[in-house]
């Protein structure tokens, strides 16, 4: 069997030390094949961009990885030196931002960034970079690229601009791209464009992609396979239709039943009562047993991982009729 492109296991993520530490990533495992897509999924602060922020080493202090593995192509990323990890990222794994701002230099140009971009990697003769950075924004479909290499990043749209941060991530044509919720702040009109461009793309390169979201509907149209996060641990992951379509955990329940599309019209949404626990003051036990319709007293107790066909979850009390 053929060992999987990225093999997270048991990983740990903290910020601070002692009794103060924030655990944000607390034990999370799953895998990604090459060429799949896996959407990572949860409310905000669930430790969906931790865990991608961690993968690519870019957790400063007074964060720090506290344990377990990160297995890129067989080599462990956890403890790698920083030239190591240096000659990875942007190369072989990308990230695309949520803000495009975070990757664009606002007083270069789009083409000084993107050679940069490539010189950091790949000793070739400058033309050649130029050509690259062309080719690059034509793939993501962006007219003119000749004209647009020479403008500033004020001078794109925020649509755009996220084109080019995701022509930036192609530019070495990476084995893995992470992208930390890189539509949320587009319009529907111009985040359909951007997910049509990212599973094209995908499919002719045969990169396998971590779509960080908290918009199932993205997910649903555009991953493999789901993991659902919630309070820094994975609580249920499978294909998507195992876990969209007969959710076992009732906080993936829960996400689905508050979406609108699943809503008879005119009834009301059914969101999920109170708010997420912080770091520093999660419950004992299953970290959702305090939101949960379905929690007892067992749930005070640390739930095992259940697998059936693929389709894993987390819960004392998993739901078996299909979702709506």
């Amino acid at each position: 069997m053929t060992a999987p492109l990225l093999d997270v296991r048991d990983l740990r993520t903290q910020f601070g030390t002692g009794v103060r530490a924030v655990k944000a990533v607390d034990g999370v495992s799953f895998t990604v094949d090459r060429g799949e897509i896996l959407g990572l999924v949860g409310e905000s602060g669930s430790g969906k961009s931790i865990t991608g922020f961690s993968i690519l080493g870019l957790i400063e202090p007074p964060g720090r990885i506290e344990g377990g593995r990160i297995l890129f192509m067989g080599e462990d990323l956890v403890g790698a030196p920083r030239e190591a990890l240096r000659r990875i990222r942007g190369k072989r794994i990308a990230m695309i931002f949520q803000d495009p701002m975070m990757t664009l230099n606002p007083v270069l140009t789009i083409g000084t960034q993107m050679v940069e971009a490539v010189l950091a990697h790949d000793a070739v003769p400058r033309r050649t970079a130029v050509e690259r950075a062309r080719d690059a924004l034509g793939l993501v479909g962006i007219p003119s690229p000749d004209e647009r290499l020479k403008a500033y990043p004020h001078q794109f749209s925020g649509g755009m601009r996220q084109r080019v941060a995701i022509a930036i991530a192609l530019l070495h044509r990476p084995d893995l791209v992470i992208a930390d919720e890189p539509t949320t702040a587009l319009d529907v009109t111009i985040q359909s464009q951007i997910l049509y461009e990212v599973r094209r793309l995908a499919d002719a390169f045969g990169m396998a992609l971590v779509w960080i979201s908290h918009d199932l509907g993205v997910v649903a149209g555009l991953a493999d396979r789901v993991a659902v996060m919630y309070a820094g641990r994975i609580v249920e992951t499978g294909t998507v239709d195992d876990v969209l379509d007969r959710p076992a955990h009732p906080y993936t329940r829960g996400l689905m039943d508050a979406l609108p599309a699943t809503a008879v019209p005119g009834d009301r949404l059914r969101p999920i009562p109170g708010m997420a626990p912080l770091p520093t003051s999660r419950p004992d036990g299953c970290p959702f047993r305090t939101r949960c319709f379905a929690a007892t007293d067992a749930c005070r107790a640390e739930p095992v991982v259940t697998v059936a066909a693929g389709h894993e979850w987390r819960c004392h009390h998993p739901i078996r009729e299909p979702a709506a």
